[in-house]
């Protein structure tokens, strides 16, 4: 085995690797081991962690400095494309998944609204990023730019402000948003400076806050460390930024907590009582409608949970689906049970199910796709319909405790503590989707007896262990101390 210090970096072992896979066709994983025996070494995992301890000893020596072009109306060929895909496929290590994964999990309970991209080397070098869809929804959903209405060429190119955030400052930026004569006007963007801020590989998480744009490198920072640190510039933002967007659950809040100080009458008997006299005391009329009760926030009371938890029940958009209804797909791909015809089944992006069904999400449509053995197209849900249909099942909600008792023979409501969910952050339903950890459940019947057909889904479901990729986590506020707060076991 040869020293640390003569082993050779990790890019040029990956490198190697690629050569080794398409010169001699085996598996990935197969030229991997065939090198670290190379270099006397049992297993990748070992020749990796030598590899890592070889670069950490290294002296920094300065690389010599890449020429980046202008953002201009760059063309790229079609031999760019080729390689821009290959990049953007390329494995990365799992320790950085680990903390990609990891940050992505602090953004997501902190509740906030991300999307994230990855440069890849050919991007940097001509100062191009695809907006992909992630991005584009982002931005939609924020209300910051719109590609869909944006024209071709330089004369309809958008600049904005951004700023590149780590630990020790924020970089003032600037993003340009624009659409190429070339191509199809493919949807673009580029940040200045962003060379100087990340490498090819690494995963960039955007935030939009008042009109610009903020990047945080979530292949650089571990940012559980980063929020202990009142100095970071990172704490710093993420602070300001969830001020900004709390201020109106704090109003509520002040005002729960001067309802909490002494019993209150009921005014209402039975299940209602208790949400009919808060939110009397908040002045909210009662009426049916169904936009939440203060300014955003929809007032309620319940607990629960299960391991599969449903997310909400969509079904998909007909017009753009093969099939037209529900019993279409049941007649096609269903089975017989008992004295019933059934199609109770799983589907999801990772593999076909026994009865050949899987989803697909097709990121150029902003298209979930449903599939029979991968060549029949089933159903097709739009991207926009799913995320606004759990943004409508999973509002901003003060869920109340309150306890009753009788004084001098008439209910009161006590207040005890309310806990706080903020919406999920919608940006990341469809990757979930595509990854897998978002599933759904088809659930439709045609009964033997009346030969109706029922239809309880299709069911949009995760694991509760993967809530936290998708919600903030809940804040329960013990309403008769004004500074106390806990988070609910999980």
């Amino acid at each position: 085995m040869k020293s640390f210090k003569d082993l050779p970096s990790i890019s040029r072992i990956k490198q190697r690797a690629k050569l080794l896979k398409k010169s001699e066709k085996i598996s990935h994983s197969a030229a991997y081991q065939k090198l670290s025996e190379q270099y006397g070494f049992s297993s990748w995992q070992e020749f990796r962690k030598a590899l890592l301890k070889s670069e950490s000893a290294r002296p920094n020596i300065p690389q010599p400095s890449i020429k980046f072009v202008s953002d201009e109306d760059v063309e790229m060929s079609d031999k760019d494309y080729e390689v821009l895909e290959r990049e953007r496929t390329s494995d990365i290590p799992i320790q950085e998944r680990e903390l990609v994964a990891e940050n992505k999990k602090e953004l997501t309970k902190l509740g906030i609204e991300f999307s994230t991209f990855e440069p890849t080397l050919t991007g940097l070098k001509k100062s191009i990023l695809d907006a992909t869809q992630v991005v584009r929804t982002l931005f939609e959903l924020k209300g910051f730019h719109s590609y869909d209405e944006q024209g071709q060429g330089l004369d309809h190119k958008v600049k904005r402000h951004a700023f590149l955030l780590s630990d020790k400052r924020s970089i003032k930026s600037s993003v340009s948003l624009y659409r190429p004569m070339t191509k199809k006007g493919d949807p673009r963007m580029w940040f200045s400076k962003l060379p100087q801020y990340c490498e090819a590989g690494d995963q960039i998480a955007i935030i939009v806050f008042k009109d610009s744009l903020y990047l945080l490198n979530l292949s650089k920072v571990r940012l559980s460390v980063s929020l202990s640190s009142k100095s970071s510039a990172i704490t710093i933002f993420l602070n300001a930024l969830r001020e900004f967007e709390s201020s109106v659950a704090e109003e509520l809040l002040s005002k729960l907590r001067l309802l909490a100080l002494e019993p209150m009458p009921a005014l209402r008997g039975g299940s209602t009582g208790v949400g009919y006299t808060i939110e009397s005391r908040l002045g909210i009329a009662a009426n049916s409608s169904k936009d939440p009760d203060y300014k955003g926030i929809e007032i309620k009371s319940g607990r629960g949970g299960k391991n599969r938890t449903t997310l909400f029940a969509q079904v998909p958009n007909w017009e753009l689906s093969p099939c037209k209804k529900s019993a279409e797909i049941l007649n096609r791909y269903g089975y017989e049970r008992d004295d019933d015809f059934k199609l109770y089944c799983t589907v999801s992006t990772q593999r076909e199910n026994t009865q050949g069904l899987s989803f697909i999400y097709d990121e150029t449509k902003d298209q979930l796709q449903e599939w029979y053995t991968k060549s029949e197209l089933v159903a097709v849900w739009s991207g926009k319909l799913l995320r606004q249909r759990l943004k409508e099942k999973h509002s901003e909600t003060f869920w109340i405790h309150a306890e009753s008792e009788f004084i001098n023979g008439v209910e009161h409501f006590q207040l005890i503590s309310v806990t706080h969910t903020k919406a999920p952050i919608l940006s990341q339903l469809l990757p979930l989707i595509e990854n897998g950890l978002v599933t759904m459940d088809h659930l439709i019947k045609r009964s033997g007896k009346t030969n109706r057909v029922s239809e309880k889904g299709p069911l949009f479901k995760i694991n509760k262990t993967d809530l936290n990729l998708l919600f903030p986590e809940p804040i329960t506020y013990i309403l008769n101390t004004s500074d106390e707060k806990t988070t609910p076991e999980s």
